[in-house]
């Protein structure tokens, strides 16, 4: 049997990991092929000015904003297996994050393997059966390159690496047709100066809703943050004002707040989130039901249980991306190389069904479900033991839940914090210098 050829689509930070972790596994695996939409790598962490759509009609996939500034720190963030420039600061812009996606793929020599402007148009089963009457699965995946050309190539497995930050989630608002003013969603939003001196309603309390509102505010806009969150008191002397949930727009276009107070705007910004969109995939062929907030069921948060060599990375939300990745990308291959033993694929939907109702019967609403948080620690040890990998230090966790406080009680000087790793289990705070 030969080496197995693997389909990576997306070449963003997820689809980067899988081609380096399969590109050092050569007696097992040949080079990967790895289809990207744009020009470039970095998915969503590459930054365009622009909005709205390629020349090609496609939208653009990034939802970067100018100027953003991660919410972890690279001592969190990285790839275990490749840290940060440790001179740059903890908590790090756009672009050095961009910077370092594109150094990992050339130290791992995953550029010359990826195929920019490509399309990926259909990601489909096949079976087969071989001359010794064995049944085998292939995987034909068919893309359009730049020039319109189409083709069609055949693989034993696909890493589905698109991300889940291109497709806006569009809220129903009852009466927003009454809206005087602009709505645009996060997706759209680069700069605040265009917003100064406006009157701007902020729908959403996420990360980006709490940084876009803080940056409005500083551009002198008059900014009110709605959401159903528990106030955040550290906001409110930061010049921005906090509401209930939106419940509709009045016919003389005001906002009106679920308490029952409304205010009149020139922008409703929309930060409320993201939906999944696989639209090269077929889900009832695959047994997967794909809606907004949820792609169901997936055995180890990665793969179809009918299909265990097509996997979905990177699908869950609150999670520690690199890392997430990083552990997913070695279990999915020692699935492939037979290093993982799976159960059945009864057993696999069963697996999946019973965690679902867990955590409903614990009251995650159904649009949570891809949600990790806390539960994210046991599952990246759960792979590294299933996968024989080591697992994700401990420091990791530890200094991930004390950004998270500090979050909490100061949103807004919270990255002027620097740290230092000083083991697998201990971090310390660097001292500040002059002038920070």
């Amino acid at each position: 049997m030969g080496r197995l050829r693997v389909a990576v689509v997306g070449a963003g930070a997820a689809g980067l990991c899988a081609a380096r972790h399969i590109l050092s596994r050569p007696d097992t695996f040949a080079p990967p092929v790895v289809y990207e939409l744009t020009e470039h790598v970095g998915g969503t962490w590459y930054y365009e000015e622009r909005v709205g759509s390629y020349d090609n009609g496609l939208p653009i996939h990034s939802s970067m904003y100018k100027n953003l500034r991660t919410n972890l720190p690279k001592e969190v963030m990285m790839f275990p297996d490749f840290p940060f420039d440790p001179q740059l600061p903890s908590f790090l812009s756009h672009q050095e994050v961009q910077r370092y996606l594109e150094s990992y793929s050339h130290s791992y020599s995953v550029t010359p393997h990826i195929k920019f402007n490509s399309v990926v148009e259909e990601v489909s089963p096949v079976t087969v059966e071989t001359e010794e009457k064995v049944t085998m699965r292939t995987w034909r995946v068919t893309l359009c390159d730049k020039a319109g050309s189409r083709t069609t190539e055949t693989f034993d497995s696909v890493f589905i690496c698109t991300g889940h930050y291109t497709v806006p989630h569009i809220p129903t608002i009852p009466g927003i047709k009454h809206f005087k003013g602009k709505v645009l969603h996060s997706h759209s939003y680069r700069s605040p100066e265009p917003f100064s001196g406006q009157a701007v309603v902020v729908l959403g309390a996420g990360a980006s809703g709490v940084d876009i509102s803080l940056e409005l505010a500083a551009a002198n806009a008059k900014v009110t943050l709605s959401h159903r969150k528990p106030s955040l008191p550290p906001l409110l002397s930061l010049g921005v004002r906090q509401t209930p949930p939106l419940v509709g727009v009045q016919n003389d276009g005001s906002l009106l707040f679920r308490d029952g107070s409304t205010t009149q705007a020139q922008v409703l910004l929309l930060c409320t989130g993201y939906n999944f969109s696989y639209p090269f995939l077929d889900p009832v062929k695959l047994g997967l039901e794909v809606s907004e907030h949820l792609v169901t069921p997936l055995f180890r948060y990665l793969m179809p249980p009918a299909f265990p060599s097509l996997f979905i990375l990177g699908i869950c939300k609150i999670i520690c991306p690199f890392p997430h990745f990083h552990c997913q990308v070695q279990f999915a291959l020692g699935v492939l190389d037979g290093s993982v033993e799976l159960p059945s694929r009864v057993e696999r939907e069963r697996e999946v069904q019973r965690e679902m109702e867990t955590k409903v019967a614990g009251g995650v609403a159904r649009c949570h479900l891809m949600k990790m948080d806390r539960d994210q620690w046991d599952y990246y040890q759960s792979l590294a033991l299933s996968g024989r990998f080591p697992p994700l230090p401990a420091v990791t966790r530890s200094l991930y839940e004390e950004v998270w406080r500090q979050r909490q009680v100061h949103p807004l000087h919270y990255r002027e914090r620097n740290y230092r790793l000083v083991s697998d289990t201990q971090w310390e705070l660097k001292e500040r210098h002059t002038g920070e």
